[in-house]
């Protein structure tokens, strides 16, 4: 069964970027082509907070998360090689296009004055977005005394520049922020 969002994007994404683009071939539109999260794990943690950081990212993505370690000592950060300092996931395919869905559709508008998310990219048309607590996710409960997680969520996408690639999120549903427009009495006073 093809994903909701993986649909749409054939059905309406796929067309509407050919016109604005001007690109004949369909698979010279832009698409997504992973999703990675992340999270980054104090050097003070014990091995039961690793256990917990991998099973709410195993939660929230429907993946198997991989623990990440120290390459090299670094004594400022208190971080010795070997040892863990973070859990990541790289989401493809049907998983892809279901977690993408649920965060835009869900997961966004359950934040707590939101106003839509940045519209920068990173120069290379793949958008970052931090989060500091994962309870925003419907698959975690509410613990009390439960502490929270902070996570980034990598889109990474195959246009070639900042333009194609925020057409393509905002195609697809990515709610953006308007940009704020001047009042009059802002603009006498330039």
């Amino acid at each position: 069964m093809t994903p909701v969002l993986q649909q749409i994007y054939k059905d309406k994404v796929v067309p509407e970027l050919k016109k604005s683009l001007g690109v004949e071939n369909p698979h010279l539109v832009p698409t997504v082509q992973k999703i990675v999260i992340s999270s980054g794990i104090r050097s003070d943690a014990d091995k039961s907070w690793v256990q917990e950081v991998v099973k709410e990212v195993a939660k929230i993505s429907g993946q198997q998360p991989v623990v990440t370690n120290a390459r090299k000592s670094i004594a400022n950060f208190k971080l010795r090689a070997g040892q863990p300092n973070g859990v990541k996931v790289t989401l493809r395919g049907a998983n892809m296009w279901d977690f993408l869905y649920k965060f835009i559709s869900v997961v966004l508008p359950s934040i707590r004055d939101f106003r839509g998310v940045p519209t920068r990219l990173d120069g290379a048309g793949n958008y970052n977005y931090g989060i500091a607590d994962h309870t925003i996710f419907p698959e975690v409960t509410v613990d009390p005394g439960r502490k929270n997680i902070g996570m980034d969520i990598t889109i990474v996408t195959s246009a070639k520049d900042d333009d194609s690639g925020r057409e393509l999120l905002k195609l697809l549903g990515m709610p953006f922020r308007k940009p704020a427009t001047k009042t009059p009495a802002a603009a006498a006073k330039k």
